[in-house]
């Protein structure tokens, strides 16, 4: 989402450096990107394909569909199967693939019966063209209502030290085995300042490990739980290897209890 224009909306400001984040993060050993047709729209997956096919072994490409953009920050929820459809077989084009791995139901229509949303991903899947169906802000409920139609393996909710009203739905996925893709997982720095309530002690923790307060961040979240994958977006490559080497940041018990006790005043 971080490579296209503000509000998810238009060209990169710096289209070289896109590519170069992208590139990067293949280089440093990332194996899932995740996208979706509405940032740009469709312009974050042109530019995957155009930057990253042939891809390299082992890299899982996952997109969503589902929401439609009227410019800048606005968007619409939209789940009809022939939309949907439609959906998928673009991102198919854009991003030069014959089958997308992980494909996600971007937001769940309220308008449109979810047996006619997701029974129209089972079909491009029975199709070849989907392997795996995800969804995206959910509750444990609407994810079992989901899998009377199909089977679900991913859910990516909003999730971080600063936000973690989805707990619950992060517990469920344990118990089921269900992967869980936090989206803006460092809140964008913004609420993890030294002005904020929980800043000061991430902060005085980051130190200890010669981090930053994103990096301990997404240590923090791939520490909380097997089934956890951040997926940090960023337009600089300093961000990429910035986050990246956050993965070898090992936090102490003690650590993660502190964390957890900063971050839930």
């Amino acid at each position: 989402m971080r490579l296209v224009g503000e509000g998810a909306w238009g060209e990169p400001s710096d289209p070289a450096e896109a590519r170069r984040v992208l590139r990067r993060a293949v280089e440093l050993g990332v194996i899932l990107i995740d996208t979706a047709d509405a940032y740009g729209p469709e312009i974050a997956e042109r530019l995957v394909g155009e930057t990253l096919y042939p891809y390299p072994p082992g890299l899982v490409i996952a997109t969503k569909g589902g929401i439609t953009r009227q410019g800048p920050a606005k968007s619409e929820y939209v789940g009809r199967a022939g939309y949907l459809i439609q959906c998928v077989e673009m991102s198919l084009r854009r991003l030069r693939l014959e089958r997308i791995d992980l494909y996600q139901l971007h937001r769940i229509d309220p308008r449109t019966p979810l047996e006619e949303s997701l029974g129209a991903l089972k079909r491009m899947q029975e199709q070849g063209k989907i392997r795996h169906i995800g969804l995206s802000e959910v509750t444990p409920a609407e994810v079992e209502e989901a899998r009377k139609i199909v089977e679900i393996v991913t859910i990516q909710n909003r999730y971080s030290l600063a936000d973690r009203r989805h707990e619950e739905t992060l517990s469920w996925c344990e118990q089921q085995g269900i992967g869980f893709l936090p989206w803006y997982p460092i809140a964008a720095g913004k609420l993890l300042k030294a002005d904020h309530p929980m800043g000061q002690t991430l902060a005085q923790i980051a130190a200890r490990h010669s981090a930053t307060v994103a990096q301990l961040s997404l240590a923090w979240l791939l520490q909380r739980s097997p089934v956890m994958l951040p997926i940090p977006g960023t337009s600089k490559v300093a961000h990429v290897e910035e986050n990246i080497s956050a993965a070898g940041l090992k936090l102490s018990a003690e650590e993660l209890t502190e964390i957890a006790g900063a971050s839930s005043k």
